[in-house]
């Protein structure tokens, strides 16, 4: 529809079959017992081993050993990417990029100037996101389609696409780490009493939201601003974290490539002067394989990617299938969140799977020595 393409779903990792590392004969075939230690950030495994002598169930000595290591990789799983606890004390903001875009907080506005391709960008990103969103319900109201859905702008700067989706009718709270940036957003929605009611914007950070807007928005907008963020895996698991389950995760940005950083930043910054000096750090953008590989390790699903082309002459952006400068994505949250049992009760379990099949090879050990 948007002229993209579907990402390739992430491969699948797989265990590798063990060998056993004894190969002497059967009367140096060990029995292992097994004893397990849980702490809160590390689980570790000791093994014990003792010699034993078997003759023909020389095979049942392993039981033990595959078990433990089926409960190491058991207890693996109950770690869910996307329920992974995160750091307050981290932050996804950069503080460099603070001074940039606090710097130029006065200019948001201003549809010649330096946020001019952002104002020109909303012709294609407003309708990427109202329509991919309207395929989740089954009518709406004309002229407000949008009408009942929470939105959330991270990174909403002066508020650029935080009120056209406002007018589209959904309730829409922007944020952004630079509080002149806020104070303008403010000021701008002022002049309409309409987007007063429907938007909220707050000077904060993401993560700082984080616990009191757990799974409470149908959509999450970071448009231009993951190229900015300082850690970039954190700030998707904290997009995850505030959506609702089936909510839409929606990001536009910059591919890491050679062409991106010949116009992106040679051409864009340093020639033609379309941003200003600094504004983007190479390092930091992203590529769409790269991106979907972090959205789906924290249970969101890629539905789209697109290309998008901007013509620096014409001011206008136009959709594309090549994504080897800016893209747009589209990510839906899993709906149904599976919920592991806890890591204890699993590991008591296993631990006592493992017992039970020791006092099993000790009461065949005994027959032999009969």
């Amino acid at each position: 529809m948007w002229g993209g393409r579907k990402l390739s779903s992430s491969g699948s990792r797989f265990l590798g079959a063990h060998r056993s590392p004894f190969r002497g004969t059967q009367a140096d075939c060990p029995r292992l017992t097994t004893s397990a230690a849980y702490s809160k950030n590390q689980l570790s495994w000791t093994l014990q081993i003792k010699p034993s002598v078997f003759s023909e169930y020389r095979s049942m000595c392993f039981k033990s050993y595959s078990m433990t290591f089926a409960c190491l990789n058991r207890m693996k799983s109950y770690s869910l990417p996307w329920t992974r606890p995160y750091s307050t004390s981290r932050t996804t903001v950069d503080s460099s990029e603070v001074k940039t875009f606090l710097a130029l907080a006065h200019r948001w506005w201003d549809e010649q100037g330096v946020y001019a391709p952002l104002h020109s960008m909303n012709d294609l990103r407003v309708p990427f996101i109202r329509d991919n969103l309207l395929k989740t319900v089954a009518d709406h109201q004309p002229g407000k389609p949008l009408s009942g859905m929470k939105i959330l702008d991270v990174g909403c700067g002066g508020g650029l696409l935080t009120e056209p989706l406002g007018r589209l009718g959904a309730s829409v709270i922007g944020i952004d780490p630079v509080d002149e940036n806020i104070k303008t957003a403010q000021h701008h929605k002022s002049f309409d009493p309409v987007l007063d009611k429907r938007i909220e914007y707050r000077a904060c950070s993401l993560e700082k939201i984080v616990e009191e807007t757990a799974e409470t928005f149908d959509a999450v907008v970071a448009s231009e601003v993951v190229e900015h963020v300082i850690d970039l895996e954190m700030f998707i698991q904290c997009c995850c974290q505030v959506l609702k389950p089936g909510g839409s995760l929606f990001i536009t940005t910059i591919n890491k490539t050679q062409l991106s950083y010949a116009l992106g930043i040679v051409f864009s910054e340093q020639i033609a002067g379309i941003v200003p000096k600094g504004t983007h750090t190479w390092e930091k953008f992203v590529s769409p394989e790269k991106l979907e590989s972090i959205l789906e390790s924290n249970g969101l699903s890629v539905q789209t990617v697109a290309g998008m082309l901007y013509n620096p002459f014409s001011g206008y952006w136009h959709w594309s299938k090549n994504t080897s400068l800016n893209y747009a994505a589209h990510a839906v949250k899993s709906s149904i969140q599976e919920h592991p049992a806890p890591a204890e009760f699993a590991l008591k379990e296993e631990t006592e799977e493992v017992r039970i099949e020791t006092s099993t090879n000790s009461g065949v050990h005994e027959e032999l020595k009969k």
